[in-house]
């Protein structure tokens, strides 16, 4: 008998999908291989260097010997910065005990639910959403509760269709403002609206997703956990990666009420232990150093983000909501479904983006990764001459659509 290494794997792993930003990712590296010409707008990664006041701070700490192992929840120098940090721009009174690092911000997502959800008990994610909230709770052997909104109504569902998700099995709700993949930004009275929610449901938490705050165009910036009641009811989240260009060094942070946090520092001890020293070290001086780099970095995502909405606006019949935040843009394109290409009906987002990428080099992301059919997202960090090189191919692909 042949041994068969696949027939030992778990459900878990067999169930485990690499993502359609990954296989979109990973047709592009394939096409060019082969002398393609293609642009890519499928990863949500800044196209700027990390500022140099941080990889300073990473050199120096290198030098100083900071290699060895930091402790789980993150060294005390880095917690306590933290928390200053949230306590003056976000008004959210965390100490440093509430505070745990993680191996990036997904890992924090995976802590959080591995603490909060099992077999039998229920998350609402609201979609569009981020992909890792949908696998992280199916991970845990939870159940996925999405509650879906359309591009009329911003991308944010109306507070009474979450209300009504809600059953005595569920445990948490994602919040994500401003939103990946919409740049949806919630403001205070919408927030207020679904804390009043939470407020009538007392086993029901907010996992609220701030990764992307510094990344703000227009509006101001709440934290869910400062509204009346909310502090002991939320797990914020937030890391480095986004506002500080820092993606590879992969820090990220959740700051919880006490006994969540002690639960997530033992899921992380399990999984990973702590997160790397010397990048704890920088990340001290990325919160406590100047901000010249992050404000000059927003000045040009928004100067993309005019581009895109012009561009996209200028495709008759596509469909955009505002894009106060993030580098992502989501416009529907039903109206290009069921069309022909050729001899090809294209009836999903998957088909559409593919041919988009075999025929017209661009590569988007089919919006059925975020839960939402109708859409493809759009990371406009890149080159400005690559955003005005794929808007011209999206446009000229969909309008060849019969």
């Amino acid at each position: 008998m042949i041994f068969d290494a696949t027939s030992l794997l778990s459900n878990r792993a067999s169930a485990a999908d690499e993502g359609a930003i990954i296989r979109m990712s990973q047709k592009t590296r394939e096409l060019r291989a082969k002398g393609q010409d293609v642009v890519a707008l499928t990863i949500g990664e800044p196209d700027f260097a990390t500022p140099e006041n941080i990889r300073d701070a990473a050199k120096d700490a290198l030098d100083q010997g900071f290699t060895h192992y930091a402790p789980v929840a993150g060294i005390a120098e880095l917690r306590e910065a933290i928390a200053e940090k949230l306590r003056v721009e976000n008004g959210l009174n965390y100490q440093a005990a509430n505070i745990v690092l993680a191996n990036g911000t997904k890992q924090a997502i995976t802590n959080a639910v591995l603490s909060l959800i099992g077999p039998g008990e229920e998350a609402i994610v609201l979609a569009p959403y981020w992909v890792s909230y949908a696998a992280s709770i199916k991970l845990a052997g939870g159940t996925c509760v999405v509650v879906e909104s359309t591009v009329a109504e911003n991308y944010k569902p109306p507070i009474a269709r979450i209300a009504a998700a809600i059953t005595p099995a569920t445990k948490l709700i994602f919040l994500n403002s401003p939103c990946n993949p919409t740049g949806a930004v919630w403001n205070g009275a919408e927030l207020e609206a679904l804390a009043d929610v939470v407020r009538k449901n007392p086993r029901v938490m907010v996992l609220a997703d701030e990764i992307y705050e510094y990344i703000l165009f227009e509006g101001a910036m709440v934290s869910f956990g400062t509204l009346p009641g909310m502090a002991e009811r939320t797990i914020t989240l937030n890391g480095f990666s986004k506002g500080f260009a820092m993606t590879g060094w992969r820090l990220g942070y959740a700051a919880a009420p006490l006994p969540v946090a002690v639960a997530m520092g033992r899921m992380q001890s399990i999984i990973s232990a702590g997160a790397n020293m010397f990048v704890q070290k920088a990340a001290v001086a990325a919160l406590q150093g100047p901000r010249d780099g992050v404000q000059a970095m927003v000045k040009m995502y928004k100067r993309r983000r005019d581009m895109v909405l012009s561009g996209l606006l200028a495709i008759n019949g596509v469909v955009i909501s505002p894009i106060p935040g993030t580098f992502y843009a989501f416009p529907d394109v039903s109206n290009f479904l069921g069309r022909l290409a050729g001899n090809q009906v294209i009836e999903t987002t998957d088909q559409l983006c593919d041919w988009l990428l075999e025929v017209h080099g661009v590569a988007v992301v089919p919006g059925t990764a975020f839960g939402a059919k109708n859409s493809i997202r759009l990371s406009f960090a890149a080159s400005e001459a690559d955003i005005e090189k794929a808007l011209a191919r999206i446009k000229t692909g969909l309008l060849a659509l019969s």
